[in-house]
Parts: structure tokens; sequence; C-alpha cells
């Protein structure tokens, strides 16, 4: 009997410091991912946001180091909920080859630079997007001399790429599908593919629709080159985030929810005073007003004003930075809000 309840006794030992091990390790790996992000932002003054290395309309920097584009001024709306001032952002380029590892190792807050969103990605790297900005799909430029009206007259083409993206993969893809034959020149850096194309190495160049129509503008002759109509894929371009920080991932959602509802509620970076004194339940819920959303979110109440006022709604940032009025001049076609034609569509805040 003694024997027995020894070992049941040391048996029980084992089974708890086994046990104490488990919870242990899994408190490690908790705060490894427990990252804090919003506190960090508040102590350093600033967001960190990596962005483009350089894409016409969505980032790039001028001669000055001032950064502009579609992608920049959503990490300027987070820096404006959050500070109340949308220059409290240090702008990082990054390649799309370093993104995702740069996040990683928290040398930045946030991606905003035109990046698919997919599973693999978010398992893979441990990543949460928090929401589209932007509905792309892949797509091609030829010279206009090709005389080429769709990607299935593409057989037997050169087609510049940029390696190890969702754009490689995109591109088998179609051409298989289509039973066509290409040749695949691809390149890290979308610099190298951009100058493979430019130099005529190449007589196709593939990527994100939006990034065709950015790359257009830095060719030497940008009048010479046609996008096809074809989309051969579906590009949900969202921010990202780290996995298991969930304070910071609501506050980059909500961010871009928050433009897209100020546009379907017409409340314009113009009119908000005017929102301010609005009597509708919506309004004076996003005004905040009305209820605590903004400090359920460890903002202040007027989180979304400041959004609004200083960066714009997302129809202000579309038209302003791509729209057809822009040197892009691309449609807004699915960007659209869901009830003017589009699918952009975000929930309320109530």
């Amino acid at each position: 009997m003694r024997k027995l309840f020894a070992l049941n006794f040391r048996s029980g030992l084992l089974i708890g410091f086994a046990v104490a091990i488990a919870v242990a390790a899994a408190a490690i790996a908790f705060d490894r991912y427990d990252t804090q992000t919003l506190k960090r932002t508040v102590r350093r003054d600033a967001v960190l946001c990596g962005v483009n290395t350089g894409l016409p309309g969505f980032s790039s920097a001028d001669e000055k180091g001032k950064w502009s584009g579609f992608d920049v001024d959503f990490c300027r709306a987070i820096a404006a909920a959050i500070f109340d001032d949308p220059n409290k952002v240090k702008f990082v380029p990054l390649d799309a080859s370093e993104s995702f590892t740069e996040l990683q190792k928290r040398k930045v807050d946030v991606l905003s630079r035109n990046t698919t969103w997919n599973l693999s990605r978010e398992t893979n790297y441990a990543l949460n997007f928090a929401a589209v900005s932007y509905y792309d799909g892949q797509g091609f430029m030829v010279p206009k001399s090709r005389n080429v009206e769709s990607g299935l007259e593409l057989d037997a083409a050169k087609v510049c790429v940029q390696s190890n993206t969702t754009s490689e993969l995109n591109l088998a893809d179609y051409f298989r599908a289509n039973n066509m034959k290409y040749r695949e020149m691809k390149f890290a850096k979308m610099d190298d593919v951009f100058k493979a194309y430019d130099g005529g190495q190449c007589d196709v160049l593939t990527t994100d629709a939006s990034r065709l129509y950015a790359l257009r503008l830095k060719l030497s002759r940008p009048s010479d080159h046609v996008i096809l109509p074809d989309v051969i894929s579906k590009e949900p371009l969202a921010p990202v985030v780290r996995h298991k920080d969930d304070d910071w991932f609501l506050i980059v959602k909500w961010t871009v929810y928050a433009m897209v509802n100020a546009e379907e509620l017409g409340i314009t970076s113009q009119n908000i005073d005017e929102a301010l004194k609005s009597t509708k339940p919506d309004v004076m819920r996003f005004v905040g007003t009305e209820g605590t959303y903004g400090e359920e979110l460890g903002l202040t109440k007027d989180w979304a004003v400041r959004i609004i006022r200083h960066v714009g709604n997302y129809g202000e940032v579309y038209e302003r930075n791509v729209g057809v009025d822009s040197d892009l001049g691309i449609p807004r076609g699915l960007n659209e809000l869901w009830n003017a034609g589009g699918i952009l569509y975000a929930p309320p805040i109530r």
C-alpha cells in the first residue's frame, strides 16, 4: 500500500511538473506575441508604418522626403485617430520580399503597402489583415505596338513578373488554365521587373492592376503602353498587423471602416464640424456625441472625427490619390460603395 501511495505521489508530482512547464511555455509564447503595439506607439509618439519603396499614387516620397499616396493616407489616419496629428508617422519603405519579416521583427507597427490578403500569409507569418482597403486584381500591361486586346492573345509571350509573390503564382495558373505557353522573366525586386519591361526584355508586365497604372506613369513614354481589361485574380489589399495584439488590430481595422462609413454617411473633411451638430443617431455615434465607442477602442470619443478632419473619408482619399482626376486615373469600380455599384462595405459603428 505504501509503495502504491509513493508511486501515485511521484506520478502526481511528475504530472504537476509537466503541467507547470506547459503553462509556463504557453505564457512565454503569449508574451512573445502580446506586443502591446498601442502602448509602445504612444510612448514613441509616432506610428511606424511600412510602405512600398515607391509606387506613384499609393506610396512615394518627393525630393524633400515627404510621403504621399493612398496607402500613406491610411497610416496618417491611424496617427490622427491616436494623436490627433496625422504627421506623427515614420514611414519605413519595404520591398515585398522583406515586408512580412520586418513586421514580425517589430520594425514597423503596421504594413500599408498594396499587400494581398490570403490565408497562407496569415498562417505562415502569424499576421492579421485588418480590413480590405482596396479591391484589386492582377492584370497585364503591354506595348500598344503589339496590337493585343486580351490576355488570351499572349501565347508564347515573355512575361516580366516579381518572384515569390502571388503574381507569379497567378500568372502560372492563368496560362495553364488557358493552355498557353509563356516564358517567365522573374526578378526579386519590382524595380528590376520594371526596368526589364521598360528596357524591352519582355513583352508583358504583370502585377496588380493598380500597380500597373502607377508603373505606367514611370515609363519613358506612358502613352505607348496599354493595360489590358483582363483581371486574372482576386487581390484584396489590406493593412497588416501581428497576431495576438487585439487592441492594435481593432484600431487599424476600425480606422479603415470609419473612413468607409464616413463616406456612406456623407461626412467629409469639409463638413465634419456640421456633422458634430447632427441629431441623426448614426452620425452621432460616428462623431462621438452618443455612446462610448472611442473609449472602447482605447481612444478618445472623437477618434473618428480626428480621422476625417485630418485625412478625409474613403472617397476623398481615393479620388485625391488614384481616382479619375488624379495622374493614375483609376475608376472606382469595385471600390465604389456597396450602395453605388461597388462592393465596398463596412460594419456599422453602434
